[in-house]
């Protein structure tokens, strides 16, 4: 375990943060790809349908990130063994889950878990479900904490803080993801220090909760600082996998089994700090999927890095120091050989000035195929770390293994914005407010409503 970060703020603030260490002429080229692949159509169009859900309470879609730019708020949808769906969405008395039928449409009332301050992951069980969220808690920060509660038919089963006075830290913000392995779930989270090594700093946690709520060993209680991303995948043994983005070491990162991860494999350098590296996954969430050979893909927006370095400034020897390569992010796809090693060189999929690529998801589609989506805006301007634009579509594109396309270009008004979920069928379900999104101006005040999901469906 090493030292925490030397900065006590978080990303989620409404002005761009500085470096933490100050930057310094970087020279020495970063090896990547930097181009734009192309394949003809191979496979039949992509067609999402979509049916609506009405919900008994408000659903604020909207958050302010850096600098107050627009954020879609998080929906989790997770599919159970029997086929039925669930899907979080927040509200003003607590994070309802909203039960489905495979087809997507309701199929009872919502559970209310009360209290709940935010969706950081969901896994469905034919009985019930399980959710990370935030609770209130008793510390010195006057922050909450970060727990796992389980209900079943409809009630609650248990509840498990995975933060507080013990291990000296809280929970004021999530970026979190939940995963299940048929025996134990995995959550990994950001962390706020509450004391001892880390008082004051940001770091992430993984742990580990049986099925009847019990902490596990294996995890660790301080990663990647600051964590700008999360992305995990439960294994059926061993440490489950995740990566990061790190800021302090500037880029993405291989994150199994590492606390603190100074000697991680690098997945990809960016210039991480402020909202540059912290919207390279939506809502600081990532998708992490594995193939049938045990390789894992994971997609982001990305500017590249013309150059990096380690920075002489940074007495600990961990800090780096990028140039972008980019001024807007693009979108790129980096793949994984197996769950403990770095990835050969990432391949970028979009090379278009002027345009701004964000929310970028992937998902398994198919036998050998992976669905990735973005939405894009034309025009941006960027400044100190974020972009606004003209709002031109989510996009959906089929890629292979080796990150080429492989069917046209699809543009859809089903955006994604929060978890798929991917039934035994191959097809992907995801949650949505049915509003047309706009990037053009930075948020302000309180977040519009909606009292309606779309409830989309792509089938192979």
């Amino acid at each position: 375990m090493t030292s925490a970060q030397c900065t006590t703020r978080h990303r989620r603030v409404r002005v761009a943060r500085k470096p933490a260490i100050g930057g310094l002429a970087a020279v020495g080229l970063l090896a990547g790809a930097w181009y734009a692949t192309a394949g003809a159509a191979t496979t039949a169009p992509l067609a999402v349908t979509s049916t609506s859900v009405s919900l008994a309470a408000k659903y604020p879609y909207l958050s302010a990130g850096y600098n107050n730019v627009r954020e879609w708020n998080r929906t989790a949808t997770a599919v159970a063994p029997n086929g039925t769906l669930r899907v979080a969405w927040p509200a003003s008395d607590g994070v309802h889950v909203t039960p489905l039928t495979p087809a997507g449409k309701r199929s009872g009332a919502d559970t209310v878990v009360k209290g709940a301050k935010e969706v950081g992951g969901l896994v469905a069980h034919d009985n019930g479900f399980a959710l990370l969220t935030r609770v209130s808690d008793s510390n010195k920060w006057k922050e909450t904490a970060a727990a796992i509660v389980r209900y079943t038919n409809g009630a609650k089963t248990w509840s498990t803080k995975l933060t507080g006075t013990a291990s000296h830290d809280t929970a004021p913000t999530l970026d979190g993801r939940l995963t299940w392995n048929g025996t134990k779930y995995g959550a990994y989270l950001v962390v706020h220090g509450a004391g001892g090594f880390a008082d004051g700093h940001y770091g992430d946690k993984l742990s580990y909760v049986s099925s009847e709520g019990a902490k596990l060993g294996g995890g660790w209680s301080w990663g990647c600082s600051h964590n700008e991303g999360i992305a995990l995948h439960a294994e059926k043994s061993g440490a489950f996998t995740s990566v990061c983005f790190d800021d302090w070491r500037s880029g993405l990162f291989v994150s199994t089994g590492i606390g603190a991860p100074d000697v991680a494999p690098v997945v990809q350098r960016e210039q991480c700090w402020a909202g540059y590296c912290g919207g390279t996954f939506p809502s600081r969430t990532g998708d992490l999927v594995k193939s049938a050979t045990g390789r894992y893909a994971t997609a982001f927006a990305s500017r590249g890095a013309a150059s990096a370095k380690k920075n002489p400034a940074d007495s600990s020897g961990r800090g780096w120091t990028v140039t972008p390569r980019t001024s807007t992010h693009q979108v790129a796809i980096a793949f994984l050989k197996n769950r403990n090693s770095g990835p050969g060189k990432a391949v970028y999929l979009s090379n278009t000035k002027g345009t701004e690529h964000v929310d970028v998801h992937l998902a398994p589609y198919g036998k050998d195929k992976l669905l990735l989506s973005w939405e894009s805006l034309k025009n941006a301007k960027c400044a100190a770390g974020t972009c606004t634009g003209t709002f031109t579509g989510t996009h959906l594109r089929l890629v292979d293994w080796n990150g080429r396309f492989v069917g046209a270009d699809k543009v859809v008004s089903a955006r994604i914005t929060g978890d798929l979920a991917v039934s035994k069928d191959g097809s992907l379900t995801w949650a949505y407010a049915p509003v047309t999104p706009s990037y053009a101006t930075k948020l302000s005040g309180a977040s519009p409503t909606t009292k309606t999901l779309r409830i989309a469906r792509l089938t192979p």
